[in-house]
């Protein structure tokens, strides 16, 4: 079965949830009037009963069929004596018949009265009261239910109309109710649609007071903004590599245009330009697949990455070191043991960027210190302006002064996306006494935890 909508639904479970409610309630009142009417009636008939001393004169005169006005005006109920053999004495209007029960009662000492529901001859019912008058006799009183039932099935229609208003009414109150308050889900509703046919991230819904629907507007005005923010890094992100990408794209055309035309006209270049031309265009296909890698490494997203896992920080610094090394970078280190939760590849990374970031500036070795969890990485350059520092990690940009330096100005924005990933901070300032000084800080022990000591 096909649902129908949330307004419908809610409408109906008022609805539902209200007719219950009416009918437990009609059911209780019917059974308390019942009950009501049942003990008026009951006490009533008490009331009415013919002292025994009526009683006895009625009995010497009485028969077993009713004889209307035989003994004057009578009783306007059905008056009756019965006795233990089922025989009985009417004294009314009418006689009523007599049960085991009477006959009972009748052979007993059982001096209170008792009621049920009997009948008259003529079928009609009646409520009963019969008590024991001694001399083997019982005493019957009757009043006929006719009324009292009457009472009770237009009580059961007056019930029954009361219940079904409510539940018309409360299907009303539950539709007014499940349009006042899904219209903000509504108005959501209709931004999400717009969206997806649209793509208009700008689309904002008004938050209008503190209760869950404007909590879950500020939440959907939240992602669009973050959708809005990661979009506008995506466009410039492709805009600044686009940029990067032109000049060495435009360089490598040009010398591979020199390199054809020369084969072409017959015109062979001298030896030595030549292989400037080849070591340039070799230097340029490295830029771009270095430019090509580190753009890699910043689209990629949070989730597109190795799982971390509990390692030495110290052991990840130590081998960034050694590959600087390689490369040519003059290295003093200085090493206490951390243990972290990261990605031992991107941490690497990110340490490696540091020290080459430092060594293209100093003139002397680097200087790389890990102590309490805070590595310390030092140059003995120039430093940096007070004015870029709050630059530095940021997409392609490079300082003025490195400019004309090899790089693509993504070194420190990738060192920074990667501490960012591990729960840490990076920072990047002038030292004291000249140089620059990058600070890495990340959370962590000087022991490794239990699970990884044991671990083979």
């Amino acid at each position: 079965m096909r649902k129908g909508s949330l307004r419908s639904r809610m409408t109906f479970l008022v609805a539902a949830a209200v007719a219950i409610a009416v009918a437990i309630s009609a059911a209780g009142c019917w059974y308390i009037v019942r009950r009501e009417l049942s003990w008026q009636l009951n006490e009533a008939l008490r009331e009415v009963m013919p002292p025994a001393g009526a009683m006895q004169n009625a009995v010497r005169h009485c028969s077993d069929k009713p004889v209307p006005d035989q003994y004057g005006p009578g009783w306007r109920e059905p008056v009756q004596i019965a006795f233990p053999d089922g025989s009985r004495c009417v004294m009314g209007n009418a006689g009523i018949k007599v049960t085991p029960h009477d006959t009972r009662i009748a052979d007993s000492d059982y001096k209170d009265a008792d009621e049920y529901d009997g009948y008259l001859d003529d079928g009609t019912p009646v409520r009963v009261v019969v008590r024991n008058v001694g001399e083997d006799a019982a005493l019957m009183v009757a009043r006929p239910l006719a009324e009292l039932q009457a009472t009770l099935r237009n009580l059961v229609l007056l019930l029954a109309g009361v219940a079904a208003g409510g539940v018309l009414l409360a299907a009303l109150a539950g539709l007014l109710v499940s349009r006042t308050a899904l219209r903000p889900v509504g108005r959501l509703t209709r931004a999400v649609e717009h969206i997806a046919e649209t793509e208009d991230l700008n689309t904002r819904i008004p938050v209008r007071g503190n209760d869950e629907i404007a909590r879950l507007s500020q939440s959907f005005n939240a992602m669009t903004t973050a959708l809005t923010n990661s979009r506008v890094r995506q466009q410039q992100l492709v805009a600044d590599a686009g940029h990067e990408l032109r000049t060495p794209l435009t360089t490598l055309r040009t010398n591979i245009d020199l390199l054809l035309r020369s084969e072409q006209t017959g015109r062979q270049l001298d030896p030595a330009a030549k292989e400037r031309l080849l070591v340039n265009v070799k230097a340029q296909f490295a830029e771009l697949s270095t430019l090509v890698g580190d753009l890699l490494q910043l689209a990629r997203g949070d989730t597109d990455h190795e799982p971390h896992v509990e390692l030495g920080l110290h052991e990840v610094v130590t081998a960034a070191v050694e590959r600087a090394r390689l490369r040519g970078a003059e290295v003093n280190v200085d090493l206490q043991p951390w243990y972290v939760v990261g990605n031992a590849g991107s941490l690497e990374r990110a340490v490696l960027n540091l020290i080459d970031n430092a060594a293209k500036f100093s003139s002397g070795p680097v200087e790389v210190t890990l102590r309490d969890g805070e590595l310390l990485v030092r140059d003995h350059g120039p430093g940096l302006p007070e004015e870029d520092l709050p630059h530095v990690f940021e997409r392609f940009w490079r300082s003025p002064s490195a400019r004309g330096l090899p790089g693509s100005g993504l070194g420190l924005a990738i060192v920074a996306q990667s501490v960012a990933e591990a729960g840490g901070e990076v920072s990047l300032r002038n030292a004291a006494g000249g140089g620059a000084l990058a600070a890495m800080k990340l959370p962590g022990n000087l022991t490794p935890s239990s699970e990884s000591a044991q671990s083979p």
